[in-house]
């Protein structure tokens, strides 16, 4: 099977030698922010690479001056209260989780910019992420109102440990690409303009070794992210129970109007 480029929208592809596929998040105008079309992309994306017979490793980024800055708040209004829309985007998120886990190739995140929401699972569920040092990383789903679903509690605690973990997504700080190397939740850090040519270094690597020595390794490793499992289940229905309530109708509220939140169920 073949990778159709013309069945994206906000995905550009650019093939490179070694069997190197180069994914571009192209929405730069909005800081490659992930509404509807993007976030279903991301999530399908992964298993057409897995099937793609020119592709033996897939790097991807952001086009401009961001990864992905997040969910897209006109999305994030349009999800609130609605079950229906909820309960797509619970089986997308799941989609989005695992199509990548269960990528038989592997996966290099060039993180050049921002990262949060949806791009940050994709940066940081890849098998190999690479940043800028000055990257802005976080989920920061606490802070609009809901619980932290989408690859929070599958790899969180996995890289960073509980602590850091629970410090981050409990209180949705971000922190830069430098302090995210230091605590391993990515690879390296390196200077912004190093972040894509020291991604396709790293690609070529895996594109010209022992393909199935890598994939397997690969299938291996994820055996532990497999393992956590329920609680990304658990967390993905916390996060799609409170797109339900009151909350998160204040927290994209707050986003759109620049100021702190004043959650319901902090009042009183």
């Amino acid at each position: 099977m073949t990778l159709d480029p013309s069945s994206y929208a906000q995905l550009r592809f650019d093939r490179r030698a070694d069997g190197v596929l180069l994914i571009t998040i192209d929405n730069p105008a909005k800081y490659n922010a992930a509404d509807e079309v993007l976030h279903g992309e991301l999530a399908r994306v992964w298993r057409d690479v897995s099937t793609d017979a020119a592709t033996r490793v897939a790097v991807i980024t952001g086009a401009g001056k961001a990864f992905s800055a997040g969910g897209d708040l006109g999305m994030v209004e349009r999800m609130a209260g609605d079950h229906e829309r909820v309960a797509h985007m619970l089986r997308e998120m799941s989609d989005l989780v695992w199509n990548i886990i269960d990528c038989e190739k592997p996966v290099v995140s060039a993180i050049n910019g921002v990262a949060v929401g949806a791009g940050v699972v994709v940066a940081l569920l890849a098998d190999v992420a690479i940043a800028a040092e000055d990257a802005r990383i976080g989920d920061g789903h606490v802070r609009l109102g809901v619980a932290a679903g989408d690859h929070a509690a599958i790899i969180w605690p996995l890289l960073a440990g509980m602590a850091k973990a629970r410090y981050y997504l409990l209180t949705g700080e971000m922190l830069t690409g430098a302090e995210a190397e230091r605590i391993g939740m990515v690879a390296k850090a390196v200077p912004r303009e190093q972040v894509l040519d020291e991604a396709l270094r790293v690609a070529h690597a895996l594109g010209t070794g022992s393909q199935q020595a890598i994939r397997l390794t690969k299938r291996a490793l994820n055996s532990w992210l497999r393992s956590a499992g329920p609680a990304f289940e658990q967390s993905a229905a916390y996060e799609m129970l409170t797109f339900m309530g009151p909350d998160v109708v204040e927290g994209a509220a707050a986003l759109r109007e620049k100021r702190p939140p004043d959650f319901p169920s902090a009042r009183g």
